[in-house]
């Protein structure tokens, strides 16, 4: 997230229009007998938007504006989230199975790939930018063993609104509100200056959801992989410092998944091998 550059590229026109000229990662609008073609306020509901139709919908409210006082819960749907299935999950990463359908996930690699196009990161040989992502995908699916569509699809997409033109309203429409309030809480204000943005961090994170302090740590352990292993221009000092920083970061994360945190202390100790790149 702080280590790379690009530009977000023009304005694209909303997922509803590029759905009716059978483009995009938006459903299309029911074809059944009788059914009239409606207009783009009507077709954001069709297809997979109505899966979560009796989700509340929260995505304003879990903007990072609304963060000042507190975060608020992701929306919840008939079961709960919060479920048995997903503590499973975050607290036996190695026992955990892959249950679910995971073609949303490949969709959300296509889609952030596509969103981060223009962009690379700041390393000597300025890679492309959804290596981050997929880095994030990777140490959660392989290393904490995490098999929940929401949290992968959040941290392929967790840039796409703080960095490229993509929105909220984007995100919600091709995966779901619930991806799309992971995604939000892990969204910086950039209207923000960023020593602002960073100390909301600190103090967000003990207050973010469970999916949302996965996506935040795995995000922190790969920027410190990034520093140690394909750094940009930065000095010692400026590394250190945002070694630092991170560990507050993840102070308030702590609890939420054992081998990550494990994980992030053992990059975290390599502080000493941080060395001037300019």
């Amino acid at each position: 997230m702080v280590i790379a550059d690009g530009e977000a590229g023009p304005a694209r026109p909303a997922l509803a229009a590029v759905a009716r000229r059978g483009r995009g990662f938006a459903p299309r609008p029911s074809a059944r007998r009788g059914h009239r073609r409606r207009g783009p306020a009507a077709l954001r509901y069709n297809g997979a938007a109505a899966a979560t139709a009796a989700v509340p919908r929260r995505i304003a409210a879990l903007s990072p504006a609304s963060f000042p006082s507190r975060a608020a819960p992701l929306p919840r749907d008939a079961g709960g989230w919060a479920s048995a299935r997903y503590d499973r999950l975050a607290v036996s990463p190695q026992g955990a199975t892959v249950t679910h359908d995971h073609g949303s996930v490949l969709r959300a690699a296509a889609f952030a790939a596509q969103r981060h196009r223009r962009q690379r990161r700041h390393d000597a040989e300025r890679s492309p930018y959804i290596n981050h992502p997929l880095a994030l995908a990777d140490t959660l699916a392989n290393l904490g063993g995490i098999a929940d569509p929401v949290v992968l699809c959040a941290a392929l997409l967790h840039d796409t609104v703080e960095d490229t033109a993509t929105t909220l309203e984007e995100i919600e429409l091709a995966f779901g509100a619930r991806v799309a309030a992971v995604v939000a809480q892990v969204t910086d204000d950039k209207s923000l200056p960023k020593a602002e943005r960073k100390r909301l961090q600190i103090e967000h994170a003990r207050h973010i959801s469970p999916e949302a302090r996965l996506v935040k740590l795995a995000d922190k352990i790969c920027n410190l992989r990034d520093l140690l292993q394909a750094p940009p221009p930065w000095t010692r000092q400026r590394k250190r410092e945002y070694f630092d920083w991170a560990a507050q970061v993840v102070a308030g994360l702590r609890g939420v998944h054992p081998v990550l945190e494990a994980e992030f202390d053992a990059v975290h100790a390599r502080i000493d091998e941080l060395a001037d790149s300019v």
